[in-house]
C-alpha cells in the first residue's frame, strides 16, 4: 500500500497535492459518508489522468482483496446505471469518487487513505508495514437487486451485495420461534445505520440472540455472514480480524434483526463482538421505486475506527 499510495503521489501536479494531501492529524481524516454531496475532501478521480486513475485503482487492489475490490469497482459503475435511470437528482459519475492521503507513504511512517464517493467509502492506516485500521467499511448499492434489465451490463438479477442480504434471511428465517424472540429488537426497521457519518460507533452493549443460543446449523451461517464483510479485506488484515475475533471469543458475539423476514419489506440486522459491529439496512426503495430494495452496511471496530480508541 505505501508503495502504491507514495507512486500516486509522485505522480501530481502542484493542485492535485494540495487536494489530496492533507497532515496526518487534521480533522478531516475522521470526516466520513456515504451519501451524494456536491464536494468532498480529496482529489476526485475524474480530475486525474488516466494513468493516474489506472494508479489509483492499483492502489485499491493492494488494500483490498479482489472481492473488496470487486465490490468497490461494481459500486462505482453502478452511478452510470443511476445516471441512465434517475430523472433528476445528484450527479451520478462512475469517476466522481475521491482519494485523500493524510502524511506521506513513506517506509516507517504512520499514514492514512481514505477513497470515498456515493455509496463507499473505505478508510485505513499504515503503521510501517502493516495495516493497523480500516474501518470504517462501507459498502452499499441502489437497487439491491436489478428487478429488471437496464442496459448492458446491468442484467435482471444482479445483486452486488447478495450474500450480505441472503445469509441474514438465511439466519433469521432458521430460527425457533423462541429464538426470535431473542433475536427481534424490533418490529420496525430503522430508516439508516446507527452513527453514519460519526467517528465511532456507538458504544453501547449488544443486543438480540447470543452465539451460545444458536445451534450448529446456524453457527455456521453466521459465520459465512461475518465472512463476508471480513474477506473484502486482503489475507493480512483479514487475518488480523479473524484473531481479534477468537481472541475475545465467539461467545460474546450477538446477532439482532429488525424488520420484516422477506425481500420488498424493510429490513436491518446488527452482529456486534468485543472487536467488531456489523450493521446492514434495507429500508430504502431503489431509484426505480421497488420498496426495500436499496442496501447500506458496514464494518466498524468497536475499540475505535481509524486507528484511535473508541469514547
Amino acid at each position: 500500500m505505501t508503495s502504491a499510495a507514495g507512486a500516486l503521489v509522485d505522480s501530481l501536479d502542484d493542485e492535485q497535492r494540495q487536494a489530496m494531501l492533507y497532515p496526518y492529524d487534521a480533522e478531516q481524516r475522521l470526516g466520513w459518508h456515504f451519501i451524494p454531496k456536491d464536494q468532498r475532501k480529496g482529489l476526485m478521480m475524474r480530475n486525474m489522468s488516466e494513468a493516474q486513475q489506472k494508479q489509483t485503482r492499483e492502489l485499491l487492489q493492494v488494500a483490498l482483496s479482489q472481492i473488496g475490490y470487486d465490490k468497490t469497482d461494481k459500486i462505482m459503475e453502478n452511478e452510470s446505471l443511476l445516471k441512465f435511470v434517475q430523472k433528476s437528482g445528484p450527479i451520478r459519475d462512475p469517476l466522481r469518487y475521491y482519494v485523500t492521503i493524510f502524511g506521506e507513504p513513506k517506509e516507517g511512517q504512520r499514514w492514512g487513505l481514505s477513497f470515498e464517493g456515493h455509496h463507499l467509502s473505505l478508510n485505513f492506516v499504515v503503521d510501517g508495514d502493516e495495516v493497523v485500521s480500516s474501518t470504517p467499511q462501507f459498502f452499499a448499492t441502489n437497487p439491491a437487486e436489478l428487478k429488471e434489465s437496464y442496459k448492458e451490463g446491468f442484467p435482471k438479477g444482479m445483486a452486488i451485495l447478495k450474500a450480505e442480504e441472503e445469509l441474514g434471511f438465511d439466519l433469521v428465517n432458521n430460527l425457533s420461534a423462541e429464538q426470535r424472540k431473542e433475536a427481534i429488537i424490533a418490529e420496525k426497521s430503522p430508516s439508516e445505520i446507527r452513527n453514519a457519518g460519526e467517528p465511532h460507533p456507538p458504544q453501547v452493549a449488544p443486543e438480540g440472540i447470543a452465539w451460545g443460543s444458536l445451534n450448529a446449523d446456524q453457527q455456521e451461517t453466521l459465520k459465512k455472514l461475518i465472512d463476508t464483510y471480513i474477506t473484502a479485506m486482503p489475507q493480512d488484515v483479514a487475518g488480523k480480524r479473524y484473531a481479534d475475533l477468537k481472541k475475545a471469543g465467539w461467545d460474546g458475539i450477538h446477532f439482532a434483526w429488525a424488520g420484516g423476514f422477506k425481500d420488498g419489506i424493510p429490513h436491518y440486522y446488527r452482529v456486534q463482538g468485543d472487536s467488531f459491529l456489523i450493521e446492514f439496512v434495507n429500508s430504502q426503495p431503489d431509484v426505480a421505486g421497488n420498496p426495500a430494495n436499496h442496501i447500506h452496511c458496514v464494518w466498524r471496530d468497536m475499540r475505535g475506527d481509524f486507528a484511535l480508541e473508541a469514547k
